[in-house]
Parts: C-alpha cells; sequence; structure tokens
C-alpha cells in the first residue's frame, strides 16, 4: 500500500510496493546520486528541480517538506557526512565541494579534483569515498589511494557497508551483457572477490546500504524490454536477494535510492521537469519495510500536475481472439492514444477502451497523453496471444539480426537490423574495446538501417548491440 501527503498519486496507483589503477572505472549508465542520508533520522538531502533549474535540498521531515539550500551550483551528486551539517557535491570536471553549513549558499569551499560522480558517505565523521579508488579521512581534503586488485570489467556503482571496511562493487563485462557481478571488499578497497553473479545486465543500477551491517540494496532499470525497474534487498553482504518490490508504472522517474537511519528505512527520489521547467516536481518515496510499501511526499510543486502515462490491461494473456479491457491510470490529462499493437497506428481514443487481438503474437501497448505523443507509455511484449494454452508454449525468444557494412570500416558504416515483431523502437549500445558504452542510437522498426558516423572515433575494435533480449553482439574493427 502507498500512503500519500500530497498529489498526485504517482506510484502507478498500484504499488505495494577512473581512476585507472590497472581498471576501468565509467560514470556513464548509472543512477544519479542525488539524494544522500544525514546524521540523523528523518535528515536527508537531495538534487531536484526549481522553477528555472535544479538545486540542493534538505529536509528533516522524511521529505514531507524540504528546504532549497542552493540553486546556483551545478551539483551532479551529493553526499552528507556523518558529521551534522556537513555535505558534498560533486561537479564537472571532476571537482568535489565541501560545506559545512548544511549546503547553504555561499558556503561551499573547494576541496580536491580528480572525483568521480559516484562519492559515497563514510560511516564516521570525516571520511568520504572517491568511487571505489580512494578514500579521504580528513574531509575531503587528502585522500588515500586503494589498490584494488581483483576488479574487473565496466564500473556500475558502488557503496559501502556500515561494517568498518567492507565495501561492494557493481560491474559488467561488454561480452556478457546478460551478467552483473556483485564484487566485494573486506579491507577498504584494496582487494575484491565476486560475491554474487545477477542474470541479467540492466545499465542503469543504483547500490545503497542500508541500517545494519551486511544490509544492501539494489535498484535496476532496463530500458524497454529487460529487467524492469526492480528493488532488490541483502542482509548478508550480498551472497542472497530478494525481490523488494517491482515499479509498474512504465516512465517513474526514479533518479536515486538511499537507505535511512532506522531499521528497513529506504528513501526514493522522483521527479518530472516537463514544458521547459512549466512543470516541475518533487517526490520523496519513504519506506520504512525495506522498500515493500512507501509513503509518497510531495516537497516542490512548481505548474500544473505533471503528465504521468500509465495504465493496465486485463487479461494480459490468453488464446485468440482474444478480448482484453485497458483501463488508464494516467495522471494530468484528458487525452489519449492509444496503439495496441505498437504499429505507429492510433486505434482507439477512448480513456478505458477494449480491444480484441485476432492473431496469436506477444503485443508491445503504447499510450500517449498528448497528440505530439511526448509523454507515452509503452508496455513492452506486454499482451500474449496464443493458440494453446499459455502454460504449454515455449518460452519468448524473438528473433534479432544486426549487422554492418562495410566492415573494417574507415568513417562511416551502415548498421542494418531487425526487429522482433511489435518491437516499435530500440537502441544500438556502442562499446570500446574496454567495455565503455561510448554512444547510443536510437532506431525505429519503420527502417532497417541507419548510418553510424565513426570520425571522432580512434581506430580499434569496437562492439555493438541491441538493448533487447537475446541480442547478438557484433565486432567491428575501425580503420584510419
Amino acid at each position: 500500500m502507498i500512503k500519500r501527503s500530497g498529489n498526485p498519486d504517482l506510484s502507478g496507483r498500484k504499488i505495494i510496493l577512473l581512476l585507472l589503477i590497472g581498471l576501468f572505472i565509467s560514470t556513464i549508465t548509472f543512477a544519479d546520486y542525488r539524494i544522500t542520508r544525514g546524521p540523523n533520522i528523518g535528515e536527508i538531502y537531495f538534487i531536484g528541480p526549481t522553477a528555472t533549474g535544479e538545486g540542493i535540498y534538505y529536509s528533516t521531515d522524511f521529505g514531507e517538506s524540504a528546504v532549497c539550500m542552493d540553486s546556483t551550483v551545478d551539483a551532479m551528486s551529493i553526499c552528507a557526512d556523518k558529521t551534522q551539517g556537513v555535505l558534498y557535491y560533486f561537479a564537472m570536471p571532476e571537482n568535489l565541494y565541501y560545506s559545512d553549513n548544511y549546503g547553504n549558499q555561499g558556503s561551499w569551499q573547494f576541496r580536491n579534483s580528480g572525483i568521480y560522480i559516484d562519492i559515497i558517505s563514510g560511516v564516521t565523521e570525516g571520511h568520504i569515498y572517491n568511487s571505489i579508488s580512494s578514500h579521504s579521512e580528513d574531509y575531503g581534503i587528502n585522500f588515500i589511494q586503494h589498490s584494488c586488485n581483483g576488479f574487473f570489467g565496466s564500473h556500475k556503482s558502488s557503496e559501502i557497508d556500515n561494517k568498518d571496511i567492507v565495501g561492494y562493487a557493481l560491474v559488467r563485462q561488454y561480452s556478457i551483457l546478460d551478467s552483473l557481478w556483485l564484487l566485494i571488499s573486506y579491507d577498504n578497497f584494496e582487494n575484491f572477490e565476486i560475491q554474487y553473479v545477477f542474470d541479467f545486465g540492466a545499465p542503469t543500477t543504483n547500490l545503497t546500504r542500508g541500517y545494519e551491517e551486511g544490509e544492501i540494496y539494489l535498484y535496476t532499470y532496463y530500458w524497454g524490454i529487460g529487467d524492469g525497474r526492480k528493488l532488490r534487498f541483502s542482509n548478508d553482504y550480498g551472497q542472497a536477494w530478494e525481490l523488494k518490490n517491482e515499479f509498474n508504472c512504465p516512465n517513474l522517474p526514479i533518479r536515486s535510492i538511499v537507505g535511512g537511519r532506522q531499521p528497513g528505512e529506504l528513501y526514493m527520489v522522483v521527479e518530472y521537469v516537463q514544458l521547459m521547467y512549466e512543470i516541475a516536481h518533487i517526490y520523496i518515496y519513504h519506506s520504512v519495510d525495506y522498500g515493500e510499501t512507501f509513503t509518497v511526499y510531495h516537497p516542490f510543486s512548481h505548474g500544473p500536475e505533471p503528465y504521468v502515462a500509465n495504465f493496465e490491461a486485463n487479461p494480459t494473456s490468453g488464446t485468440a481472439p482474444l478480448t482484453v479491457q485497458f483501463t488508464d491510470l494516467s495522471v494530468g490529462t484528458n487525452y489519449w492514444e492509444w496503439d495496441f499493437d505498437n504499429d505507429g497506428i492510433i486505434d482507439s481514443y477512448e480513456q478505458n477502451p477494449e480491444y480484441t487481438y485476432q492473431d496469436t503474437g506477444y503485443y508491445s501497448v503504447e499510450l500517449s497523453l498528448t497528440p505530439d505523443q511526448l509523454y507515452t507509455a509503452t508496455r513492452y511484449n506486454y499482451i500474449h496471444v496464443t493458440n494453446v494454452a499459455i502454460d504449454e508454449e515455449v518460452p519468448f525468444e524473438p528473433e534479432i539480426e544486426l549487422k554492418s557494412y562495410p566492415n573494417p570500416i574507415t568513417t562511416k558504416a551502415e548498421i542494418y537490423y531487425s526487429l522482433p515483431k511489435n518491437t516499435r523502437e530500440a537502441v544500438i549500445e556502442i562499446y570500446n574495446i574496454k567495455g565503455e558504452q561510448i554512444e547510443e542510437i536510437f532506431i525505429s522498426n519503420n527502417q532497417s538501417s541507419i548510418e553510424w558516423n565513426t570520425k571522432s572515433l580512434a581506430s580499434g575494435i569496437y562492439f555493438y548491440r541491441l538493448n533487447l533480449i537475446n541480442s547478438p553482439i557484433k565486432k567491428v574493427i575501425l580503420l584510419k
């Protein structure tokens, strides 16, 4: 269940809810570190929209209300110290700033350079971590380097434990994109060992520690077909995991999560910025049962309520012909465009339409709230129509074709693709030899190829794939 403070209910109404030390650290794809716990219960800081841009907010009542402390800094991530009133923020180019006055405007001091975006709060006063590469014991003035022996792959997210000198890193490898590795260190990131392997490769991840030693949360999100927005929890240092929640609203913009200062406590910050800041809202989701249910607070509101596209269907599977009742769960609109097979043709303008599927297959469904389709919700392969009972079927495995020409290439290549039926859009992900994702190319099903411009890239080996289940990984050589 969800208790609400402020409107609207943006939970989907159904939530039950590089420094290189011989290693590569990537900060391209993990969730932003935009919320951090203060030293006291109910005390949080977060980055969020203002009426004209972004600012750093401070709350002492679990996010029910908040004060904008500074809207003049370009903070990309923040973390609070165990010392009352001490806050840090990261800004490009790789700089760390420090405030001993709750982040008030004018209180910031430059602390250090060569810092990564995933700065981590320590469990001791004055301690702050520069990702896994180093840490400071004097409020960011000096940093002690870590050896990071045993680290591998592309860095996704990191966190330290409430148990002293225990830390975690989540990594991914370009050659095995359907797996994530959780690495653990028992000596302050000097040495790593594999703790757990997840059988998915969600590109957006966020780790945060809980209240007790050994407690850690993992939030993952895979755009389009994939793992979805899911929250997992472990209370044994990541050896075993429990799925705590799956956020069903297709476009719920969860920006970051952080564990709290009491048992079972977790915060999430959700942001809506639309129409060039004419609409700007911040929601704080607060849980005290390990993320199973949330109270939703609305500490900042500017303009009308946001456009939030959401819907559900019943049934979602069955034999042909299959009649499905769609129910609108959207917010902020009185306009609906339904595309029941995601082919780009509008099938209904009713709020809660009924539709009958005559042919077998998997169907993606899209709901748009405006004629320009700016605010949409898509549930990929949501409706499954068969000619036999569902439990007699083999699992769905889309056929995907992907190739490039020429190979080797010089300045540009043509990438040819064939998307699964009813998959209207996808993304081609480009990786270099280190496993860094360097580019995303958005594609649609109304084309069969797209040009990839490589003029800005150096000679070498590159890999590319679609962000879809069962997509092959292709290699291309660039020669200049």
